[in-house]
């Protein structure tokens, strides 16, 4: 039997990570594979997508890892692992992470990725209710802050438009009060819509 049969039998004709039922396909699990089905799951197009492009990834399209990271089949777990650990820093993925077990063996093969470092060596920005800030955002001070070097206050409620992020410090954005370019503590913001 080929890969693709076997993995449409062990997958019920299904994604292995979502459920989803339409535009399935074999997806070798990297950063090697034999191409058997030991090492390889069925997606649907949407997941692969979002597992190869990061900055397209829908969190809540991630919520089906909740039942799909209970797979008795090692590649479901080691996908499972790696996907709630590139979206730990969302909060409830890390819950799920805290509570999924991988045999040593697993483990290791879901350690086993050149992306596991990118999600470790990434900066994140996080405003002070733990939401991840990207460059171009708009957030709004939650304090009065007294700017360094100039005679004004920045006012608590003033929205800071197309901010840019310091990238070797993630406690630290820039963005224009008054006209003036200022560098902001995230712990003093809070995204805005």
């Amino acid at each position: 039997m080929n890969t693709e049969k076997e993995l449409y039998a062990r997958s019920e004709s299904k994604c292995e990570l979502c459920g989803a039922t339409d535009n399935l396909e074999v997806y070798e699990i990297p950063p090697s594979s034999n191409g058997s089905a030991d090492e390889c799951v069925l997606i649907c197009e949407t997941c692969r997508e979002q597992i190869e492009n990061p900055e397209k990834v829908n969190l809540n399209h991630w919520r089906c890892l909740n039942d799909s990271m209970w797979s008795q089949v090692p590649a479901v777990q080691v996908m499972a692992w790696r996907m709630l650990k590139r979206l730990s820093a969302e909060g409830w993925p890390q819950d799920l992470l805290d509570i999924l077990y991988l045999d040593e063996e697993t483990q290791a093969w879901a350690e086993a990725t050149s992306e596991e470092h990118s999600y470790e060596d990434t900066v994140k920005h996080i405003d002070s209710n733990g939401v991840v800030l990207e460059a171009g955002d708009t957030v709004i001070l939650i304090k009065d802050l007294n700017v360094k070097g100039t005679s004004f206050t920045a006012k608590r409620g003033t929205a800071v438009r197309g901010i840019s992020l310091v990238a070797d410090n993630p406690e630290h954005i820039e963005g224009r009060v008054n006209g003036q370019l200022i560098v902001i503590l995230t712990k003093f913001v809070k995204k805005g819509n």
